[in-house]
Order: C-alpha cells, then structure tokens, then sequence
C-alpha cells in the first residue's frame, strides 16, 4: 500500500476568490479557513459539530466546517461570515442581526448569520417554529434567541 500524501493541492473559491491550498489530506475546512488563510470569522466551538460556531456555506448550502475535510469540498464555493458582505455595504441578515441585538456576546454570530442565509437559501422555513426548528443546530450560550428568530423573520419577509 502506497504512503498518503503529507499534503494535497486542494482548489476552493473563498469568498469569491479561487484558491489552491496545499494541504494535510485530514485538514478540516475549519482548520484550512482559519489556519491556513486567516479568515478568523468562523468559529471553532466545539468542534464536534454540536454547536453550529463553525458553520459556513458550501454552494450556498449550511455546513459545519469542523466536521467536513477541506479535501471533500474539492472545487466547492465556499462562503464564509467574511464574505457575505459586498464591500463595506453588510449582506440584510448582518443588517437585521444588528438592527435586532441579535448578537449578544457574538461568539456565536458568523455560524448563526450564516446557518441562516443557508436556511433561507433552502425556502423551506415558513413560520417563527420553522426559524427556531432549522436553526436548532446553532448554539446561543447567551439566549439570544428571541432576537435571533426576529432578525431571520424579518430578511425572509424582505425587510431590512
């Protein structure tokens, strides 16, 4: 049985931009974002995938990155909290997240913000149950709850 690699060439588009990481092939997207590109705005929670800290947007759909390998998101999209905005202008959910002190210590904030914009992505939420039932994956140690489920009712009725 041949040797595995000590790293592999692994091509993502990152906010927009092409990138080729060289990388340990059991390298986490988690790990690849904030390690190896800096991009900080992605949280490492528990890294047990329990917490939703780490979630970012693989093609427009909600992972957690502690749980996916950077190498099995080969040639993906990957958004994370730093590239929802467009310049300086915030992308609605960042907007109704402020508007609505949804953010309380904030460590949770980039995974929910972007669980969100991923369950909006999905169409599938319809009422404030739906909110709270598909954001489950996502922790507030504060209890931001309330204002979390505001914010997201208000980007999905169109409203800033």
């Amino acid at each position: 049985m041949p040797d595995a690699p000590d790293t592999l060439a692994v091509r993502l588009t990152i906010n927009g931009q092409p990138r080729v990481l060289n990388l340990a092939p059991w390298t986490s997207l988690l790990d690849a974002l904030r390690l190896h590109l800096d991009l900080t705005g992605t949280k490492k929670g528990c890294d047990h995938g329990q917490c939703g800290a780490c979630t970012v947007l693989a093609d427009g759909k909600r992972i957690n990155s502690c749980l996916t390998l950077a190498v099995m998101q080969e040639g993906k999209e990957i958004t994370t909290i730093e590239g929802l905005a467009a310049g300086d202008e915030l992308h609605p959910m960042q907007e109704a997240f402020i508007e609505h002190d949804a953010f309380q210590c904030g460590y949770c904030t980039p995974g929910q913000i972007c669980s969100a914009v991923g369950m909006l992505n999905e169409g599938t939420a319809r009422t404030a149950d739906d909110i709270r039932e598909q954001m489950s994956g996502n922790i507030c140690r504060c209890g931001a709850y309330p204002n979390i489920v505001a914010a997201i009712e208000q980007v999905m009725e169109g409203g800033r």
